[in-house]
């Protein structure tokens, strides 16, 4: 017997059914160079393209090394930088989740991109990216540390498949923290111009320089998004060169509308023409012993006017951080009190409950209590604390005081009451804010913090 034609007669009449489906074929992201180089002796494999390093546990710098005949030439001219964000200005997620899901998720923003770096690239700019990465943490946390790597990771390889496409000399400055690195802090900037040995800072073309973003404070227009923020345009504006969108920068498109959250030179200019500050005069010592209890948000201004205007007066100054409890305050204020010292309770005291603790020891103590209330506004009161934390000197934070976590100015505004007189004070004087400084501490105070 025929075998062929016995094993045709086992096989069923398979006429009428489809063949199953074919796989999706999906496009490899290893390239047959990377095969080859896998399989070369270490001796011939070719230099890493990418190098490393992190910055005070916080900032993350990954650098491409481009072929020699792609570095930037060196020219004793001065420099012109064009810097750009990262996510959502450089490239966008594939999947078009607002955060890609991992390190393959992710297209260009536009397909006149890479063009457009690399004629930047030909036109002698020093091309750079900067950008904030709060989602990436660099501190060893047992907790997270998995976790924290993965994410690491994958930031990582995402980068260097961009820069790989690139092919171009470019570097990478990622602010991972809540610190001086952050936009629209400079300190991105200032480690940039550190790594490419351009000092001092008038050797830059500040005028032919630019940064790109998404973050451009823009209004909604036609029923689309407005920017989360404002801090890439700030970012610009602190270093003191152009500021431009992605949509400006790539496609040409005019100039969108846009407002800042809170602008410090707004302030500036309410209280300009102001020689002297008129909150002096507020307050004047009118009882031979007393306790004064500030009220007022953190960053309101509270001991800088203790310092200013009642430490001269003589009064001493209790403070629960550095006390750290309530009942060492109390404690501290009545032994003061008791020895014939007047005193100053700098807390926020944000609620009547808080603030019926001491006007039951006043009470107790039969010295009268004032109410001093810091009437600044919640965006300035951030403001402040981050200029005093980053800034630290015997001027703008003797103290050594560190950033305040969102929480304390949210807090403060949740239990927050108006104090009155009903409580039990002599008098409530309210203190607005008002900037009191050298003209290099207002340069400073002046510029985008937040």
């Amino acid at each position: 017997m025929d075998p062929n034609r016995a094993s045709a007669e086992k096989r069923p009449n398979d006429r009428g059914v489809s063949p199953p489906p074919t796989k999706r074929r999906q496009q490899s992201t290893t390239t047959n160079k990377a095969v080859a180089n896998f399989f070369t002796p270490v001796s011939k494999k070719e230099p890493e393209r990418m190098s490393w390093r992190i910055v005070n546990d916080s900032l993350l710098i990954g650098r491409y090394h481009a072929s020699a005949a792609l570095q930037p030439a060196k020219s004793a001219i001065k420099r012109k930088i064009a810097a750009f964000d990262f996510d959502s200005t450089l490239i966008a997620s594939a999947s078009g989740n607002r955060f890609g899901r991992d390190a393959t998720d992710w297209k260009w923003w536009h397909g006149s991109v890479p063009g457009a770096l690399r004629s930047l690239h030909e036109d002698g700019y020093l091309v750079a990216v900067l950008s904030n990465q709060g989602g990436i943490s660099l501190k060893g946390d047992p907790k997270t540390v998995k976790s924290d790597q993965r994410r690491l990771a994958n930031f990582k390889t995402k980068v260097s498949a961009v820069l790989t496409q690139l092919d171009l000399p470019i570097s990478v400055y990622a602010a991972t923290g809540r610190d001086q690195y952050r936009k629209p802090r400079v300190g991105m900037w200032q480690e940039l111009l550190e790594d490419y040995d351009i000092v001092p800072a008038a050797s830059i073309d500040l005028e032919n320089s630019f940064f790109v973003g998404d973050a451009g404070g823009r209004e909604a227009v036609a029923g689309g998004v407005k920017d989360h923020s404002c801090v890439d345009r700030d970012f610009a504006a602190n270093i003191g060169i152009p500021f431009r969108t992605p949509e400006e920068h790539f496609l040409q498109e005019d100039p969108r509308p846009f407002v800042r959250a809170f602008d410090p030179t707004v302030l500036l200019q309410k209280r300009a023409g102001k020689s002297t500050s008129a909150n002096s005069t507020l307050f004047s010592k009118t009882n031979p012993l007393d306790i004064v209890l500030f009220c007022g948000s953190p960053g309101a201004g509270k001991s800088t006017f203790y310092w200013r205007n009642l430490q001269p007066l003589g009064y001493d100054r209790v403070n629960q951080d550095i006390l750290k409890t309530r009942e060492k305050c109390l404690k501290a204020a009545a032994a003061l009190i008791e020895e014939g010292t007047s005193v100053v309770v700098d807390n926020t005291n944000a609620d009547p409950e808080t603030r019926s603790h001491w006007t039951s020891l006043a009470k107790k103590l039969k010295v009268p209590i004032r109410c001093v209330l810091f009437t600044a506004p919640p965006k300035v009161c951030e403001h402040n604390d981050i200029v005093r934390a980053l800034n630290i000197g015997p001027e703008t934070n003797p103290e050594n005081r560190s950033i305040l976590p969102k929480l304390a100015f949210t807090g403060f505004a949740s239990r927050y009451r108006e104090p009155t007189l009903e409580e039990g004070f002599q008098d409530v004087i309210k203190i607005d804010f008002e900037f009191e400084g050298s003209e290099e501490q207002q340069k400073l105070w002046s510029m985008y913090w937040i």
